[in-house]
This record gives C-alpha cells, sequence and structure tokens, in this order.
C-alpha cells in the first residue's frame, strides 16, 4: 500500500506531569518543537493528517484536521479511537507526538507492510511492539471503542481481537540502524538525552 492511500495521525495531546505539565509535542528538541520534526515526515508522506488534541487551537498553523477526544478517558486508546474516527481512508498510520527522531523510511516500510485481511501492522523489536508507530485499519473502529466503553484501556489487550501483522526488526534496522524512531520522551531525563543526541549525532538524528 502506499502512503497516499493512509491517513497519517498524530496522537498530539499528550501532556506530563514530570514535564511540568507541557504538552510533549511542543517541546524543543534542539531548535524545533517535536511536532515541527514529525509533521516535516508526516507532510512528505501522508495527503491527509489528523492531529488529536484536546487544545486543538495550539496546532492552527499546521495544514492539518485537528481533532478532541471523543471520550474522555485519559488513554492513548481515546487517540487512536478519535483518529479512525475521523480518517476518511481505509488505514492510518499512527504515532504518539512524543517520539523526536521518528524517520520517514522507517515509516514507509511499517505503511508498505499492509496487506489484505491485517487489522493491525505493528513493528516489533526485542523490546517488544511499538503500537504507538503502527498502521491501524479503520475496521479497528468498533474494537477500540468497545474496549474504551468497558473500561479496558491497554492497547495491547486489543490485539488478540484482531488480525495483526508484525514488522520484524531486521527489516526496521535496515531503515532506521539505530531504532531511535522508537526513542520517546516522558521525562526531564529523556529531553535532556535527546539534545545530547541532537549535538552529539547532529544529521544521524534527522527525520529524513
Amino acid at each position: 500500500m502506499t502512503q497516499q492511500a493512509c491517513t497519517g495521525i498524530i496522537l498530539a495531546g499528550g501532556e506530563s506531569k514530570r514535564l511540568n505539565n507541557v504538552e510533549k509535542s511542543n517541546l524543543l528538541v534542539g531548535d524545533k518543537r517535536i511536532i515541527e520534526r514529525m509533521m516535516t515526515v508526516f507532510e512528505k508522506l501522508f495527503s491527509e493528517i489528523i492531529l488529536v488534541s484536546n487544545h486543538p487551537t495550539s496546532y492552527l498553523e499546521w495544514n492539518a484536521i485537528v481533532v478532541k477526544d471523543i471520550y474522555t478517558k485519559r488513554s492513548s486508546l481515546t487517540g487512536i479511537h478519535s483518529g479512525l474516527f475521523y480518517t476518511r481512508t481505509d488505514h492510518a498510520f499512527i504515532a504518539a507526538c512524543d517520539t523526536p527522531f521518528l524517520k520517514m523510511d522507517l515509516v514507509k516500510v511499517i505503511v508498505q507492510h499492509v496487506e489484505s485481511g491485517a487489522d493491525v501492522v505493528i513493528p516489533r523489536t526485542e523490546v517488544g511492539i511499538e503500537p504507538l508507530c503502527a498502521v491501524y485499519s479503520r475496521r479497528c473502529l468498533q474494537t477500540v471503542q468497545n474496549a474504551l466503553e468497558q473500561n479496558h484501556l491497554k492497547i495491547r489487550d486489543l490485539f488478540n481481537k484482531l488480525n495483526v501483522k508484525e514488522v520484524p526488526e531486521t527489516v526496521l534496522r535496515k531503515m532506521d540502524s539505530g531504532l531511535i524512531s522508537f526513542f520517546n520522551i516522558n521525562t526531564p531525563d529523556d529531553l535532556e538525552k535527546a539534545n545530547r543526541m541532537i549535538n552529539e549525532n547532529g544529521h544521524q538524528t534527522a527525520s529524513s
């Protein structure tokens, strides 16, 4: 499947008490906000982009559809539900807003692994699966909604109800040798490490 047949969704509403309640997408890594870094990738890949945020006016500068959560439960699953609800394509690549080093080639290879019958296409490394850097079919919407209504908020619990295709680490490393696309920021230490990576590695942490 091509990227143009897929919507790009960024879950942009994440806040962190450990980061002074700042929206993660607006954190500066190097001289750019994370949302800028991610949109650089998404704008090159997807004709439709959806940002899920409960502070939509923070994202008016971007050429994207900005939507709010439909359910009020604080969970990434809520964001997945809203993104899939509003998407107009059969599949969507969904990423969290705290991954500053997401590489375009890695996104491409995940999307290219979409096949008929697969509800989810998800990367797997030796650390485990990456549910917030994966493709979801819109067929997942009802399953996700059922989980939210039953207060089952763990994304991984969905997968025994869905047809899941994994993209192995050997394939992923061909596109991102250090797997830095999966580096995410949850704490001040993570933010410090990200900036250190920029200073030390420069172009190797670029999105392209």
